[in-house]
């Protein structure tokens, strides 16, 4: 099927935006990834044709199995394009094919990762499995599948096939053991992944910062009381085909009126048997309550960057 020129011109613009905002430079620069992830969070052409409420996203280990087979990971769109895409760099090279398995135009770009940045700057530990960050490290292409009619992207995933970026060379970063926690305190008593405390997406005078982070705390007890802390996090124990992360505060606010909806109509994950959970009504009456404050708040913040001077795309 030839490509309509809509998502042509589509993908080209926001190919050249990317290679703006985001070009190959030292995976080890925290400025340039500062510039990308501002730029891609405030208002870029990759947010805007995002599909929403979310983006389904993750690596392409297998090229001929199936998106609907694919084990994935949702995101809201700001999350996805200010924590996880400006970990690439992009060389302004793309191509598109259309999938008729899938139904979707296939656009792929190529790029370079930025694997010598400060393990804060990541949005969870990818070296817990091996053999994800070593496609991460050599991500080659970015893959953006694209609805024919609207253009607009509903999948996002990388791979390490492709040629690689002119001029991007992969120096191995070993990095440190995963010791099992998705956040840890770091020498000077920070919190880390300093990425998943909205620094560097909101404002540093975001007058919300410091209630969105004493609501996320008070809610992920509850979240961890009632066991959701148990599935909703990385390593994916229960193998969900579409994992929803709900294990720091950032990653918890693109999802949380997802998850407030679903604790309200008692739409719960199934057990190893196939049986919906079951709440206890006293906890459900918690998360509700303490994702209600949470939610509250993630919308506060929301609205009053949405209210400010549009910072400039570098």
């Amino acid at each position: 099927m030839p490509t309509p020129l809509h998502i042509e011109k589509s993908v080209e613009k926001i190919t050249n935006q990317l290679k703006q905002l985001c070009p190959l430079a030292d995976p080890a620069s925290q400025a340039a990834f500062d510039q990308c992830r501002q730029a891609l969070f405030t208002d870029s052409l990759l947010k805007q044709a995002m599909v929403k409420p979310v983006v389904s996203w993750g690596r392409q280990k297998d090229a001929e199995l199936p998106l609907k087979e694919t084990h994935l990971t949702q995101f809201a769109p700001y999350i996805l394009t200010g924590m996880y895409i400006p970990l690439f760099m992009f060389d302004g090279k793309y191509k598109i094919s259309y999938v008729a398995r899938e139904k979707l135009f296939l656009a792929t770009l190529g790029v370079g990762f930025r694997n010598r940045l400060q393990p804060g700057q990541f949005p969870y530990p990818f070296w817990h499995e091996a053999n994800k960050w070593d496609m991460y490290e050599n991500a080659r292409s970015l893959y953006l599948w694209l609805d024919a009619k609207t253009g607009l992207i509903r999948f996002a995933q990388f791979s390490n096939r492709g040629d690689q970026a002119e001029g991007h060379v992969v120096q191995k970063n070993t990095p440190p053991a995963f010791d099992g926690k998705w956040l840890w305190t770091d020498a000077q008593g920070k919190t880390q992944p300093a990425v998943t405390l909205f620094d560097g997406l909101y404002r540093e005078d975001n007058p919300y910062k410091q209630q969105l982070d004493q609501s996320y705390r008070e809610f992920a007890i509850s979240l961890r009381d009632s066991q959701c802390l148990e599935c909703h996090v990385p390593n994916n124990p229960d193998k969900m085909k579409r994992l929803v992360l709900l294990q720091s505060p950032a990653h918890a606010s693109g999802e949380i009126h997802r998850v407030l909806k679903s604790v309200r109509e008692r739409k719960m994950p199934l057990d190893e048997q196939g049986i919906e959970k079951t709440l206890d009504p006293a906890m459900e009456k918690t998360l509700l309550e303490k994702g209600g404050a949470f939610e509250k708040f993630v919308n506060a913040a929301i609205e009053w960057e949405r209210t400010q001077a549009p910072r400039p795309l570098k």
